[in-house]
């Protein structure tokens, strides 16, 4: 299983590193699975034009190498346009894609030049199957490996909805499939000014999409999120987020012995 988590954007070298604490922590008391650190150095799609968008390129990356080097820990990040690509792909060992911007040819080339992983955010927007076509492009364009990100389907006004086929349909021609369980719960503009959401519902979409099938978990959480400078009420309390991580990998122990067991039915 591949756990992603941090916080929204980079605020404060306290709080980064608060969290990666805790996600190395995790790492070590769960060596089979590999936890990668995320967080945002801009967020350029915020509601607001007043709303704090994060250090920028140069002091975010200077402060995500720093958790690198001290935590150990292998590193994401999104960039929002072409030219931030080269030097994001110098420090992250996986380039994400946002989700408004999952169509963006030069974009996605432009990741896949790094030579890293790309992980794209399928477009609330986007059909599940659709997004085979932006696979092909970061193929064609040699990415190392690509993965996908389900994080819901706008859902009428300020609301996402899962549609849990999305995992085994994208499964079909991504490297690997992600499940955002942070933002799938994320209420979009649902305050005006910024983002809503209903954070008490990630344990229950997580432990869904962990028994449909999934490689890997996305998390945002931060130490207190009611004062989070981006998407507090969809992120999860850090200091609920080790016994959530326990309990889902326990759940992916099960459902993988359930398909061993399958297997061996079927080899008989």
């Amino acid at each position: 299983m591949i756990v992603i988590a941090g916080p929204c954007v980079i605020e404060d070298r306290d709080t980064v590193f608060q969290v990666a604490e805790v996600v190395a922590e995790l790492q070590r008391r769960f060596p089979q699975h590999t936890f990668i650190f995320k967080a945002s150095f801009d967020k350029a799609n915020r509601s607001s034009i007043k709303s704090y968008r994060g250090p920028g390129l140069e002091k975010g990356l200077e402060i995500l190498a720093e958790v690198k080097e001290r935590f150990g820990l292998p590193l994401t990040t999104d960039i929002h346009e072409s030219w931030q690509a080269e030097p994001v792909g110098e420090v992250v060992d996986v380039v994400q894609i946002p989700a408004f911007l999952c169509r963006q040819t030069d974009l996605l080339i432009a990741a896949a030049k790094t030579g890293k992983t790309v992980n794209v955010k399928k477009g609330q927007f986007m059909a599940p199957w659709d997004m085979k076509n932006v696979v092909e492009k970061l193929k064609e364009s040699s990415a190392k490996e690509v993965w996908l990100t389900e994080r819901g389907t706008t859902f009428g006004y300020n609301n996402l909805v899962v549609d849990f086929r999305s995992l085994p349909v994208m499964r079909e021609f991504a490297d690997r499939v992600i499940f955002d369980a942070t933002h799938s719960v994320q209420r979009p503009g649902g305050l005006g000014r910024a983002s809503g959401g209903d954070r008490e519902f990630v344990p229950y979409l997580s432990r869904a999409a962990v028994a449909v099938g999934v490689d890997g978990l996305f998390f945002e959480t931060h130490p207190d999120p009611e004062k989070a400078l981006s998407d507090g009420p969809n992120m999860v309390p850090l200091k609920e987020f080790p016994e959530l991580i326990g309990k889902l990998l326990k759940l992916r122990e099960c459902v993988d012995g359930l398909e061993g067991e399958r297997e061996d039915k079927e080899n008989r």
